[in-house]
């Protein structure tokens, strides 16, 4: 008897080497890099809203020195050449005009990753590896809610984008000021409202926070789309698990940034929380399964 052959795993790509293509400053404070080059070719299609890392040149370096791809996975330069990592998310990417998008949130120099996309210029190298990343939302639910900030502008767009026309819910989304409102196409039936902090600081605010209490919870299957300042994550998320009762499968909550934390300081807690989260995660999956047993 044959044996239905198992599907060839998905071969693994080393990081591509892009260029600046051109910017465009979106808004005083955030700033729109598109990369391109020869390696660009063959990235993955529909990835919009995924994460990819960005491989930052480190000081004195015109571009970066990436890692090669080894049977085990990627080898990586000694320390004093390694390029320097961060985690963002793909804005869009355009097969056909081999053009990829990233979006910046710009704090001054206070950061690698602000200062490399401050400033770069049409040439300036960037590595990139990805993408890749749990799923933003859930196809087949009867209700989207979208909570975030400017740093998840492009994971709530993609997911904006990516809803069928009849989809309904609601799209919260904090900014500094007004004038970091941008527009975003979405379905008729999700209503998107900005909420302003007035140049207030991100982590103590609770601006999303008491606008999800204020919700008319829907008797509906929902998707939580959930990024942002880490306080303010980890906060939504726990209200939405313990008050809300929304499944962990159905919410992407991935903290972005942390307010008064530079890049640096904050990368190490970043992978700690979702570290957290994923413990979580499988002790309740482990949990329901004795409970069934």
């Amino acid at each position: 008897m044959s044996k239905t052959p198992t599907p060839a795993a998905t071969p693994r790509t080393p990081p591509r080497m892009l260029r600046v293509r051109r910017t465009l400053q979106l808004t005083p404070h955030m700033r729109r890099i598109t990369l391109a080059g020869p390696a660009l070719a063959g990235f993955p299609l529909d990835s919009n809203g995924a994460h990819i890392k960005l491989l930052l040149p480190r000081p004195g370096q015109v571009e970066p020195v990436l890692p090669t791809l080894g049977p085990d996975g990627p080898v990586w330069p000694p320390d004093d050449i390694r390029p320097i990592a961060r985690t963002y998310t793909v804005g869009r990417y355009d097969a056909e005009a081999s053009e990829l998008d990233v979006d910046f949130v710009l704090h001054g120099d206070d950061g690698p990753a602000s200062s490399w996309a401050l400033h770069a210029v049409a040439g300036s190298a960037v590595g990139v590896a990805g993408p890749g990343g749990p799923p933003r939302f859930v196809a087949d639910a009867e209700y989207y809610l979208l909570l975030g900030d400017p740093s998840a502008f492009a994971a709530l767009a993609a997911v904006l984008g990516a809803l069928p026309e009849h989809a309904r819910g609601e799209a919260l989304i904090e900014v500094p000021d007004r004038s970091e409102i941008q527009h975003l196409r979405h379905p008729p039936g999700i209503a998107v409202r900005w909420l302003s902090r007035e140049g207030a600081p991100a982590g103590s605010s609770t601006l999303l926070l008491d606008h999800v209490r204020e919700l008319r919870w829907p008797a509906a299957a929902v998707s939580v789309t959930l990024a942002g300042e880490s306080t303010q994550v980890v906060s939504l998320r726990e209200y939405l698990l313990k008050e809300r009762a929304v499944p962990r499968r159905t919410m992407y909550a991935v903290p972005y940034w942390k307010d008064e934390h530079t890049e640096e300081a904050y990368h190490a807690e970043r992978h700690r929380i979702m570290d957290a989260f994923e413990l979580a995660e499988e002790n309740a999956a482990a949990h329901t399964k004795e409970t069934a047993s």
